[in-house]
């Protein structure tokens, strides 16, 4: 089932039991936040707040939006449902769907008005905080009304067209901050291509879009490459755009919250700190670029997506490292090597990756980092763990078992100081590196080297290792009358 809005996802999560429908009146003031932390705690279905403090009937919020489940063999239903999979889809199927439909882009399409437009406030009508934008942690320095969300740009030189996912501050009814790195597309567009020019870049954030859109802008797809088309791919048609107000920008025409605007050279205003993906407030209150308001439209009882990140797993964790590991499990394949699968824990915050491969000669672990560490996902994964293809990458228990068993503590521990990093948002960063971007990787080789003799190498000792195969199927043909 492929939605053409939000409002039918959060039905089909209704039905399908991962999302619970609140009635009793909450306060954006931390309570909401609150009881969307909870909800990720206890891999609880997704919170719909119907009454907000301070705010009209009808304005309401969806926490959680891909957040993981505590149901028997449906941790991942949210991104399941989102691309119309069974619900109990493993993460292997789900990584392997998302590298075969996004090698099928389908272009989006362009359509007059959109249910994105009836409400249309230009000038002296616009107001943020007519949204019910939460303060989610206590120690914000703020309250954000972009945490699950698509940013859209345009390169002024190519016509690349971006879009991401950055968060978003309110400063007063017409201006936002926002957190904009180099290392990130948007950073280096905004800074190398408007600012160095004296130019303003124009924005347009849609909020509240069906959810392939979403999942998309957390992806690391390479640069020149136009999610509205991995959209249409993932999707299996094209997603319907309507063009801005203000702004020479296409948006999401279904989307629930639309806010044009520009962000102008060599303005900055503080901003944060906020409570971030790795589980931890790394980064502190600094100058950071202005979103300028220019437009704002909006649906009929409009619904803003929440997520309130923090310890994983969060939306963040739970559906961005099923495509980060999706884009590198792609590029390694097409890069020829012997991958069977690739799979980042969501607990690891998307700093670890594990790889799945076949050996076909010495030290081949180490070429199976430089091509992770090459790739944009890759790039932002510090731990990367390769093991051998008959370990099941999913399965932490037996990745945990290789690591401790197969890795030597010495010779298969390889470190790489002085490694490019995300500023600011790293915990383990000394303040010094956190400024200049300064981290360091490490390679586990947990596979056996390949110039040990056939007979030198231990055996594992597993059921479907270490009894003959006809043993194999008849226990598990006669599980049931043993008594089990």
């Amino acid at each position: 089932m492929i939605f053409k809005d939000l409002r039918g996802y959060t039905d089909k999560l209704k039905d399908e039991g991962e999302l619970l429908q609140i009635e009793e009146e909450v306060d954006w003031n931390l309570e909401v936040g609150a009881i969307i932390r909870r909800s990720y705690d206890l891999k609880a279905p997704a919170p719909f707040f119907q009454k907000i403090k301070d705010y009209p009937d009808g304005y309401r919020i969806f926490g959680a939006p891909a957040g993981a489940s505590n149901k028997p063999d449906r941790y991942y239903v949210r991104s399941a449902i989102s691309l119309g999979l069974k619900p109990d889809s493993t993460a292997s199927e789900i990584i392997e769907e998302y590298i075969k439909r996004k090698n099928q882009p389908i272009k989006p399409v362009l359509v007059k008005g959109g249910a994105c437009k009836e409400n249309i406030l230009i000038g002296e009508e616009l107001d943020l905080e007519a949204f019910p934008a939460p303060l989610l942690h206590q120690g914000d320095g703020g309250r954000y009304i972009g945490t699950w969300h698509i940013v859209v740009t345009k390169d002024p030189d190519t016509g690349w067209v971006n879009w991401g996912m950055y968060r978003l501050m309110l400063h007063d009814k017409k201006s936002m901050g926002i957190l904009l790195t180099p290392l990130q597309d948007i950073g280096s567009m905004y800074y190398q291509k408007y600012e160095s020019r004296d130019k303003p870049m124009e924005v347009a954030i849609a909020m509240g879009t069906e959810p392939v859109t979403s999942l998309i802008a957390c992806s690391m797809l390479p640069v020149g490459v136009n999610e509205a088309d991995i959209v249409g791919g993932i999707r299996g048609e094209p997603i319907e755009l309507a063009k801005g107000e203000t702004v020479d920008l296409d948006v999401p025409a279904n989307a629930e919250i639309i806010i044009e605007g520009e962000i102008l050279p060599y303005e900055r205003k503080d901003e944060g700190p906020f409570g971030e993906y790795t589980g931890f407030r790394a980064g502190k209150r600094s100058p950071k670029p202005v979103i300028h308001v220019k437009a704002i439209t909006h649906r009929n009882d409009p619904i803003l997506p929440v997520s309130c990140m923090g310890v994983p797993v969060d939306d963040s964790h739970a559906c961005m490292t099923l495509t980060m590991a999706g884009d590198i499990l792609d590029e390694l394949r097409k890069q020829g090597l012997p991958v069977k699968m690739v799979y980042l824990p969501p607990d690891s915050a998307c700093h670890m990756v594990v790889v799945s491969t076949r050996v076909p000669y010495p030290n081949f672990a180490k070429r199976v980092a430089t091509g992770v560490w090459a790739t944009k996902a890759g790039n932002l994964s510090y731990y990367l763990i390769v093991v051998d293809d008959d370990v099941e990458v999913t399965n932490m228990n037996e990745v945990l078992h290789a690591m401790c068993n197969k890795c030597h503590p010495d010779r298969g521990i390889f470190k790489m100081p002085n490694s490019p990093g995300s500023p600011v948002l790293i915990p383990f960063l000394n303040p010094q590196e956190r400024l200049i971007g300064n981290a360091a990787r490490v390679l586990f080789d947990c596979t056996w080297p390949k110039d040990w003799p056939d007979e030198d190498t231990p055996s594992k000792v597993s059921f479907n290792v270490a009894w003959p195969k006809e043993i194999q199927e008849r226990v598990l043909s006669k599980w049931g009358k043993y008594g089990y």
